[in-house]
Parts: C-alpha cells; structure tokens; sequence
C-alpha cells in the first residue's frame, strides 16, 4: 500500500535552507564547465505503461558505514544537499563533523569540521555533544547549537556552585554564514542560563562513595535541598512567534527514590525552556540566545544572591513509568560497581501535527545507556509544547534488531523531504562493539494507525535490508565533461564523468556505495583515476571512431552492483571518439 506522508509543519520551518557561503559541488576544482548530459530518457517510448513505475529503481541499505552519533538534519533548497552535523567525525582540528548526502543516505564530508579547535571564544573544555543547526532563511546565518562541559574552577562555581561539580555541562551557540561552517562561537560563554531544582535533595553533599547513594530514601532526605542542572542534547523549536529549548538533565546529581526497587536511580530527564527571539532576527548574528523573562529567577525561594532560573519538566520515568527504560537500573552490581544505577532520557526532538482540527505535539526522545544495545527511541504527545505529555503505549518505536545486525539505535533528527516523505535518521550499530553510525529509515504517520487518543502513530521502517532512496532525491542525469573527444594517436585526454539529481546535487562517487563504470571500444584505453573518482583518461593508438559508454551503478545490500535507470531507462550517456 502507497501512505502519503503527513508533513511535519514544524519541522519544514527549520529544515528549508539556503546555501550561502557554500562551495562549488564540481568534485575538484579541474572539473571543466561545460558538459554534455544524458538523463536516461532517449529511449523511451510514447506508450506511457499501464501501470506507472517508479521514477528510479534506486535503492540504499544501512551499511553502518559514517562515522557518526547524535546526527541532526538541516536542508539546503538552494543546492538540494541534505546536510548532518554529528557529534563525531571531524577532522583534527574541528569539533563536529559535518557531512552532506543528496539523497539522504549517500554521505560525504562537507567540511573539515563545524567549530574550529582553536576558536577564541571557545568556553568549553571536553564532552562535545549533540550538536543541531538551525537555518533563518531572512538574515542567511546558520546558528548551531551544542553541549559541552565546562573545567575551569571559577566557571564551574559560577554556574553550579561547587567547584569539583564533575559534570559541568552546558549549551553554547556558533554561527555561520555556511550550512559546511566554519562556524564560530558567538560569545565566550555558554547560553545565560542557570536551571535551578530547588526540589531536590542534593545527595552527592552527604555521599562519601560518589557511586553508592543513600541506603533509604529517608537517608537521603536530610540532604540539602536545591542544586543547579548541568544539561545536554539542546532542540530548538518554533512554535509560531514562540521559540523553545528541549534538554536532558545530565544523570549526575538527580538521585531519584524508586519504590518499586526500594533505592536510588541517578536519572536524567527532558526538560524545556522558553527563549526570546532577538538572537534569531539579528541579521549580524552576534546576539546569544536568552531565555524567556518568566522563566529567570523564577525557581529561586530564598531570595539568594545568585540566579536560579526555571524549567518545566517534559519526560521523566517515574511520571509514565515504562520497563524498556530500566536496562541500567542495576548496573552497579552487573559491573561490580564499576557504573552507577542509572536511566537515561535525552536526544530528543519534537514536532507537531494537526490532528482533527488540534495541535498536537510530538516530542520523540531515546532512553538508556547509548553505549548499550539496549538503546532505543520512543515518543510522548501532548496538547501543549510545554505538557503534559503522555508516552505512547508501545514504546520503543526503535530499537535493537539482532537478526539484522542493528544495535543501539537512537537520538536521531526528522526530516521531511519536498516530496513530502519523512525520515528519521539516527545512530546505530552493527554489532554491539562497534562504534556508531549513521542510519536513515523512513516514518510514516496516517489516520489508519493511531494511538488510544486517536493520534497518528510513529511507524519507522527500522531495517538494514534494501529500500528506495527517498523519492525525489534519485539520480536523474549521468554528465561528461566533452561532448565530443578528438584525439591525436596515442595522446592521453582527461575527461570528468559526474552524475547528479534533478535539485542539481552530485552523487558523490568518493562513497563506495555507489560507482561509474563503462564500455569502450577495442583500440581504445580508458583509465580510471584511483584518487578522483570522477576522473579518467582516455588514450588510443590507432586513427578511426570509437565509442566509450559510461553507466551509473549503485550496491545492494548483499554486495552485488547494479545499473541504476531512470525512467525505464539505463542511467548512462556514449560518448565519441574520434582519433586522427
């Protein structure tokens, strides 16, 4: 059955974008010009087929192959390339990796990197984590936002009053005229943000073994009340003229009763805040982020000199309890207490949908350790960004598959396509020591699917078997550098083969995943250049007409190379060759 899928509104608003700043998508710098082009459809018939057939049969597999975690999807309208910004893979010298796809599922780096190492306003010492960009059509700047954890003693007390605070993690922003970067920080300090719980019963004070709490919930409440948040995985969402800040509560310092176990579970949760505006209209882009008057100071009860700012809590267990989330819950006696007792809730990302004439929102979130097999993705809704909101009963909606080789699957970033498709695409695993990579796997969301409240259900075609390339983004057009080639015996000619989608993106030949072959005539000797993919030679010995016929191909899952078509038709052009 063919779904069409609702689009996510939210999400178009931040995922339409433009490429200033951008290079040229030519592969190398040599690449000529001109060119002649062929797009699969000169041999097509006037008789159109009874049944339509799909525009390409072009189809990707989830080979774990990028380098990747924590990766969060921005597109670019003006040159049809799908960028992702990851917590890993950047060159030496950056923080961030950032690579870019014409279709979603064929990657390559962009860039370098998004922040440079040495950035001068760099506030942040290690743990950078999650990093998102978000793109203002009007003013051209990309602002990408991200964690990191803070050593410097005088900054530490400053924002979470202890000193030996061990995981003093904040979110800083950079911007950039570029969706490849670099991008710069724009002040030498995280977002002013000092979130507050003065609900909590600090027991780290009165522990004495940082891994073991208190024996009794009773223990633990003779334990200072309030401490300051450290907090990670930053989402920005625009809701009309309203804009907010989703994060996790780091699990450090949120020992959390649990009288189902009878002890101590350190947790982290999701939380939001609302944010001005003036950092996103500023056309210079050198304004930070601040958050929302009604929420600065709100959560201080003492009158105390320093400032203890609010939030309001979205996604925590013991609110909605469910047993997918306790995969760590005994980890101190599992690793003979080499790791906390811990749940984790964090990488989350929200949208909203009309449903029946009412907003709904959406906020998916993924739980447990990610360095586990046991993490996974589930989804809350809600009537309001701020909540509450109630877990979908059949959570998670991803998680391990073993037969297919799919191990800790998660904190991932939607993305709605101009075809109006949507994807998710998140960190994974093939084996459960390997490290993560990047996967991509349609959603689809239909009235025929809901949920006990008549919502529409998150159903993810989580596989790493064969499946179309997301429509609209197939390879249409096979180009040559020469529309002709006249030769001298025995001179050696250079031409450029490139091969790219109708929004002009180039289907980058440097991943494996994908290839130019071709088919010359005898008398003829074409090379094939090892370091540029979209580079060959062209060499004859004798005078006459020959012909060289290059075909794109693409790889399936069990290895085998096939002609991609366009239309019916071979993706693929001839090229004559004359030599005098």
């Amino acid at each position: 059955m063919k779904y069409k899928l609702l689009s996510l509104l939210s999400l178009l608003t931040l995922l339409s974008v433009s490429a200033c700043g951008e290079t040229s998508s030519t592969p190398t710098s040599s690449t000529p010009p001109s060119s002649t082009t062929s797009t699969g459809d000169e041999t097509s018939t006037a008789k159109p087929d009874p049944e339509p057939k799909p525009a390409s049969n072009a189809t990707y597999f989830n080979s774990a192959s990028i380098k990747a975690a924590d990766p969060n999807i921005l597109y670019d309208s003006a040159t049809g390339y799908y960028y992702a910004y990851t917590t890993d893979g950047a060159q030496s010298g950056y923080r961030f990796g950032i690579y870019k796809s014409p279709d979603l599922v064929t990657w390559v780096r962009a860039s370098d990197g998004a922040i440079p190492s040495d950035d001068p306003n760099q506030w942040g010492d290690d743990w950078f984590w999650a990093p998102e960009c978000y793109h203002n059509e009007e003013t051209g700047k990309y602002f990408l936002f991200y964690a990191a954890r803070m050593k410097d003693g005088e900054k530490v007390v400053e924002h979470f009053e202890f000193a030996d605070f061990e995981e003093a993690c904040k979110v800083g922003v950079a911007v950039s005229d570029s969706p490849a970067g670099p991008f710069l920080n724009i002040a030498n300090e995280p977002i002013e943000y000092y979130p507050y719980d003065p609900d909590y019963h600090d027991v780290n004070q009165i522990m004495e073994d940082q891994m073991v709490p208190p024996a009794t919930k009773e223990e633990g409440e003779t334990a200072p009340l309030g401490v300051y948040l450290p907090f990670i995985d930053p989402n920005v969402f625009f809701d009309g003229d309203k804009t907010y800040l989703y994060f996790s509560r780091n699990a450090y310092r949120n020992w959390v009763w649990d009288d189902d176990l009878g002890k101590y579970i350190e947790e982290s949760n999701i939380y939001v805040v609302e944010l001005d505006r003036d950092w996103w209209d500023d056309p210079t882009g050198t304004t930070m982020p601040h958050i929302a008057e009604s929420y600065v100071d709100s959560n201080d009860r003492e009158n105390s000199p320093r400032r203890r700012d609010g939030f309001v809590p979205v996604i925590n267990y013991g609110n909605d309890k469910q047993e997918w989330e306790n995969a760590h819950v005994d980890d101190y006696v599992t690793y003979n207490g080499g790791k906390k007792n811990r749940r984790w809730s964090e990488g989350s990302t929200t949208f909203k949908k009309t449903v029946n004439g009412k907003d709904v929102y959406y906020i998916v979130y993924s739980c447990n350790n990610y360095e586990n097999e046991h993490y996974g993705v589930g989804y809350a809704t809600s009537n309001s960004p701020t909540g509450p909101f109630k877990k979908y009963e059949n959570n998670p909606i991803i998680h391990e598959i073993p037969e297919e080789n799919m191990y800790s699957t998660g904190h991932g970033s939607f993305i709605t396509t101009p075809e109006n498709e949507t994807y998710y695409v998140y960190h994974g695993r093939n084996s459960t020591t390997a490290g993560r990579t990047m996967f991509t796997s349609k959603v689809t969301m239909d009235d025929k699917t809901v949920d006990k409240d008549g919502y529409p259900v998150i159903q993810v075609d989580e596989t790493t078997e064969d499946r179309p390339v997301p429509t609209g983004t197939e390879a249409t057009k096979i180009s040559l550098s020469k529309e002709t080639l006249n030769l001298t015996q025995n001179k050696q000619e250079d031409l450029y083969v490139t091969v790219h989608n109708d929004q002009g993106a180039l289907m980058p030949l440097e991943n494996n995943s994908n290839k130019v072959v071709f088919t010359a005539s005898d008398g003829l000797t074409v090379t094939a250049d090892e370091n540029n993919k979209y580079h060959f030679t062209v060499q004859g010995e004798k005078a006459g007409t020959y012909t060289i016929t290059f075909e794109y191909q693409r790889i399936k899952k069990d290895g085998t190379f096939y002609a991609v078509t366009h239309k019916g038709n071979p993706l693929s052009i001839t090229l004559d060759v004359t030599i005098a």
